[in-house]
């Protein structure tokens, strides 16, 4: 019953004085808000990077000219100094790796798709051999995908996102009709599975053609990015990467000890240091919000103190009836604990509502982790507990005939 009794009493002073209570739990509200939206988004974020690549699969790798993450401008300068890796190395790997099931190869730049007199900009252009659209986890959900023979041959096909269907061929039947990429003529063969937008960029904003043909329009002077699938992770994985490492070292006349010119990437590798720079990026932004929760619990102190002050002659009655000091103690504990919880629930509210805002307004993908709902709200009580304890003891050391003295 006193336990109630402690929460109710928090409670209605937290409805007699409203203004004071928003001011008192403000600091709070803030700090667990800001830590509930950074983790949201954070982990919408960690989300959205694990599921675009694995979507490949977890054992599939990568040759490129440089690694998908460069930390320093003296990185960038020593990657542009590597050759850059052509078709022809990706011919030789795809010929010559037994642990590979799978070998293809992509280049892209991005450009403009006509038809009639409708257009799109800033459309992704994709040059592909035909075993990437599999390789890529592409469901093409209307027509087909490129064939062999269409690759060899340079074929002007195309397959393209839901964008290009809807925005530049008016929503009618894709198939059949022609496309112009960047002015050069393309059948349209398939229609790619609608993948919406991130990051506040539509996914179906793309034309995919046989690399052959992207060659011949764009020229052979910039770097492909090759793809290869061992078929399963742990030793398999290793062991393909290693005969590709050994293909490549070999095809561009790399000397013994010599460091490679062409980086080797798994996705456990990318998602691993992606997780590195979201983890140091979420400790930095919850140690900024603790700051927050510090402020508001010094609040929450300050608060407690003017209420043991205010409510002084209430505590001499209190131990006139024989309350102890652990009981008075106990009472003005569960008083700032509530005051702080009710602080944390806003504060939870919030934050998911600041994560939902930001994904509406600018498409970046958020994710709520049930655990930093309890973790806010496990916080935001301990903040109170421990700030309170200082008034709650001032509370409790009160002598009980100079507290009936005090005046109303």
């Amino acid at each position: 019953m006193e336990f109630r009794e402690a929460i109710k009493i928090a409670l209605q002073s937290l409805w007699a004085n409203k203004l004071r209570s928003v001011l008192t739990l403000l600091g709070v509200v803030i700090g667990v808000g800001s830590v509930i939206a950074v983790v949201t988004l954070v982990n919408g974020a960690n989300v959205y990077v694990a599921e675009k690549i694995y979507r490949y699969g977890a054992d599939v790798f990568t040759v490129s000219k440089q690694p998908r993450v460069i930390s320093s401008y003296d990185e960038y300068r020593k990657f542009q100094k590597r050759k850059i890796i052509r078709l022809e190395d990706y011919q030789f790997v795809l010929e010559h790796c037994h642990r590979c099931q799978a070998v293809g190869a992509l280049q892209s730049s991005t450009g403009k798709v006509v038809s009639g007199t409708h257009s799109t900009t800033d459309t992704d252009i994709r040059g592909w051999t035909a075993s990437m659209p599999p390789m890529y986890n592409l469901n093409v959900i209307l027509g087909r995908s490129f064939t062999p023979t269409e690759e060899e041959h340079n074929s002007h096909v195309a397959i393209i996102g839901t964008d290009i269907q809807d925005n530049v061929l008016g929503g009618n039947d894709p198939l059949g009709q022609e496309i112009r990429v960047d002015g050069v003529p393309y059948t349209v063969i398939g229609v790619g599975e609608k993948q919406g937008k991130s990051f506040g960029a539509s996914q179906d904003n793309w034309v995919a053609v046989p690399i052959t043909a992207y060659q011949r329009s764009y020229g052979t002077s910039k770097t492909i990015t090759v793809y290869a699938k061992a078929g399963s992770t742990g030793e398999p994985l290793n062991a393909a990467v290693e005969e590709v490492r050994t293909l490549m070292r070999s095809e561009r006349h790399n000397r013994p000890g010599e460091e490679d010119d062409f980086n080797l990437d798994t996705n456990d590798s990318f998602v691993g240091l992606w997780n590195q720079i979201a983890g140091g990026f979420e400790a930095v932004a919850v140690a900024i919000a603790g700051v927050s929760l510090v402020v508001g619990g010094i609040v929450i102190m300050n608060i407690m103190l003017v209420s043991v002050t205010e409510r002084t002659r209430e505590i001499g009655v209190r131990k006139a009836l024989g309350a102890k000091r652990s009981d008075v103690m106990l009472q003005f504990l569960i008083e700032s604990a509530t005051l702080s919880l009710v602080g944390g629930v806003f504060g939870v509210i919030g934050g998911i509502g600041v994560a939902q805002g930001v994904t509406a307004a600018l498409g970046f993908p958020s994710s709520l982790a049930v655990w930093s709902i309890f973790a806010g709200l496990f916080v935001a009580t301990a903040v109170g507990l421990f700030f309170g304890v200082y008034p709650a003891r001032k509370a409790a050391m009160l002598d009980p005939i100079v507290a009936l003295r005090s005046e109303l």
